[in-house]
């Protein structure tokens, strides 16, 4: 039955292929929908798995948030000269384009996502521009961008320094006095005293001596430490014993609990208790097993056949290839977020005391056992922190580098080269006369051995030294694309060249005045988009409703595209959308005028349609394309803002042709016959 009515629906021909058409369109329309909504989608996925006990469960779908710029999201927008008058002219270009990078991933260490650094040019002076959205800290990225780019050539450190005679005294004594110092506390604590004022006073813990030591509430995936201490004590008591962590002397206290619930659904959230047996397969970072993936898929499958509940600790210490198969799997008790997406999506909705099936991830296959399921408790702690000392406070961390005396300032330059024989990229250094003498010795000593090559404390560069090398020059060789050995070269002259550059100007967007912004651009495109869809229905009737859904997919689109692309948004950049939409509409106002035209003189529906959109097609084309030409013109030659309101007019242009005359040219094909045929009036003409 089923099937006669889809044959009959989307049967061969001209009705049949409309039919189809809308089937693609509303799917096109779908996926805009979850890209522009991921998170409310799967939220609503989660509630509803929850509400049917999970016999209804929605797949979840990526969640991409939009870019925001500085004058939505708050930040910084920084102007630096570079100070170029002693570089050769032929060099400067290259150098400032270094710093620009250099830049680029000092602001991303401190936090900055999707920084924008860009170069100018004016004349012979050259700057360097910086934007930076969403930093909280200006001084320290003011202090950081500031400083000339260090580049430094490390070789292998093979010294352990240990510990004086003194050190250790001396290491003994300060713990000594750190325990005795906790206890005076306890003591203090047991003995009645005000935790809170004792956390002002005597805790070493800079994140909460001030607050009185409230850590907050805490789950056993924030803070897994703390919440094991505080587990088994009653709400309002403290530990009676002093416990020794990785920073010292801990104290704590359990002022209170409850259920964690989801902040969505409102429904307590689950702990797990479970085990599993894990194969990996040959490919996978760590395993050393031989196994192809399809062949672990088939050993896994075997041992599910045979595997039950009381004989898997048993298999999974026979089989398992995870660090838990010894003690037969066991994997305790976890929350959501403690272990790799596809294992909880199997084992939360999973029923108590069964074995699922090969289970895939990161790690391999998985099969698992879950054996116990209950209520997620948090706790809202307090936390008193005595400090102790271990040896890496006295001699510093041991690292697996250490500095040479040879710097950036002993390299006159890095270029690309290419090899003679298979002509790969290379990337060629030429130090000065100090540089070679320190370079010839460095090499010497580390034949067969890495010497790394750092830029701002980051390894760029970490070649093996196959000769010594007397000459002052050197080529780094390896699976080079021109493009990562031109970046290469770049990052060598940014630390070569030494480029200082000066702050010349500095204006901070604060976060509130971003949010306004979007605030208030919101409510204007609401109210915009409603008085357009009252005028498009009121004036033209039946087509203006067509014209509505089709703005409302063009809409979806558009801010998929600007997802996916992605579109960083600014003020100018929304702006850019909102006039899009504007000739979106106009577009269809010209096919409706001109289909209006067409049955006025007498012509059958179908041909009026098909008419209306080959005659409003030129005016529709020309006025569009005129547009692009200057969109594309200010994206070439603008600045940043100016750019962003081209590239979002450009593409809300080329959809809203797509949207008239792709979508709602189905949409009159579809409700288009003989019924729409005698009521003309629902086309905006009198009969």
């Amino acid at each position: 039955m089923a099937d006669n009515i889809l044959t009959k629906m989307f049967k061969p021909g001209r009705r049949g292929k409309v039919r189809w058409v809308f089937v693609a369109i509303m799917l096109l329309a779908l996926a805009g929908g979850l890209i522009d909504a991921g998170a409310y989608y799967n939220k609503g996925a989660d509630w509803l798995a929850v509400e049917t006990n999970n016999i209804i469960k929605l797949p979840h779908t990526k969640e991409i948030n939009f870019r925001l710029g500085l004058d939505l999201q708050g930040g910084s927008h920084l102007v630096y000269r570079a100070e170029v008058e002693n570089i050769e002219a032929k060099d400067r270009a290259g150098a400032v384009e270094g710093v620009r990078d250099v830049i680029e991933r000092r602001v991303n260490v401190f936090g900055v996502s999707e920084p924008i650094v860009q170069t100018s040019r004016s004349g012979d002076e050259y700057q360097v521009i910086v934007e930076l959205a969403g930093i909280k800290d200006i001084n320290k990225a003011i202090k950081m961008i500031g400083e000339t780019p260090l580049l430094e050539f490390k070789e292998q450190n093979t010294e352990i320094r240990q510990l004086t005679g003194d050190e250790r005294a001396q290491l003994k004594e300060y713990n000594k006095n750190a325990e005795e110092r906790a206890g005076n506390v306890l003591g203090k604590v047991i003995s009645g005293g005000d935790f809170a004022a004792l956390a002002r006073e005597f805790s070493e813990d800079k994140a909460t001596k001030d607050k009185g030591g409230d850590l907050g509430w805490i789950t056993q995936k924030d803070n897994p430490q703390i919440f094991s201490l505080v587990k088994g004590l009653e709400v309002g008591k403290t530990s009676t014993e002093l416990h020794l962590g990785n920073r010292g002397y801990e104290i704590v206290k359990l002022e209170d609990k409850r259920v964690k619930k989801d902040p969505f659904t409102k429904k307590e959230e689950k702990q797990v208790k479970a085990s599993h047996l894990l194969l990996c397969y040959e490919g996978i970072n760590g395993c050393k097993s031989t196994l192809s993936k399809e062949d672990t898929l088939k050993k896994i499958n075997e041992i599910k056949n045979q595997v039950t509940p009381k004989n898997f600790a048993e298999l999974a210490k026979k089989y398992s290839s995870g660090p838990s198969g010894p003690s037969g799997g066991e994997l305790g008790w976890f929350g959501r977020g403690m272990m790799v997406e596809p294992f909880e999506k199997i084992v939360f909705p999973q029923k108590v005391g069964t074995i699922s099936g090969p289970v895939e991830t990161k790690f391999g296959y998985h099969l698992i056992y879950k054996q116990g399921e209950r209520p997620q408790e948090e706790y809202k702690a307090g936390y008193i922190l005595i400090k102790t000392k271990n040896k890496e406070d006295i001699t510093g961390p041991q690292t697996k580098w250490k500095n040479t005396e040879l710097t950036g300032k002993n390299l006159k330059r890095a270029r690309v080269e290419f090899n003679s024989n298979d002509n790969t990229p290379e990337v060629a250094l030429e130090f000065d006369s100090e540089g070679t003498k320190l370079f010839a010795e460095i090499t010497e000593r580390n034949i067969g051995k890495p010497v790394a090559i750092y830029l701002d404390n980051y390894p760029i560069s970490t070649p093996t030294v196959n000769e010594k090398i007397t000459g002052g020059k050197a080529v780094i060789s390896g699976s080079f694309n021109i493009k990562e050995a031109k970046l290469l070269a770049q990052r060598l002259n940014a630390g070569a060249l030494p480029v200082p550059i000066t702050l010349v100007n500095q204006q901070t967007v604060g976060a509130s005045l971003g949010h306004k912004s979007v605030a208030d651009s919101m409510e204007a495109g609401v109210i915009g988009l409603i008085l357009v869809a009252l005028f498009m229905i009121l004036y033209y009737r039946l087509p203006g409703v067509l014209a509505v859904f089709s703005l409302i997919i063009y809409g979806l689109l558009v801010l998929a595209l600007f997802k996916l692309w992605p579109v960083t948004l600014t003020l100018a950049g929304m702006a850019g959308f909102v006039l899009s939409i504007g000739m979106a509409v106009d577009a269809n106002v010209l096919i409706f005028e001109r289909i209006k035209e067409e049955l006025k003189i007498g012509k059958p529906l179908d041909l009026a349609i098909d008419e209306g959109f080959k005659r409003a097609w030129p005016s529709i084309r020309d006025g569009n394309v005129s547009t692009l030409i200057t969109c594309f013109i200010l994206i070439q030659f603008s600045t940043s803002i100016v750019k962003g309101f081209a590239i979002t007019l450009s593409l809300g242009i080329v959809i809203s042709m797509f949207s008239a005359i792709v979508i709602t040219k189905n949409f009159f094909n579809l409700i288009s016959g003989p019924w729409l045929e005698n009521r003309k009036w629902l086309m905006g003409v009198k009969k």
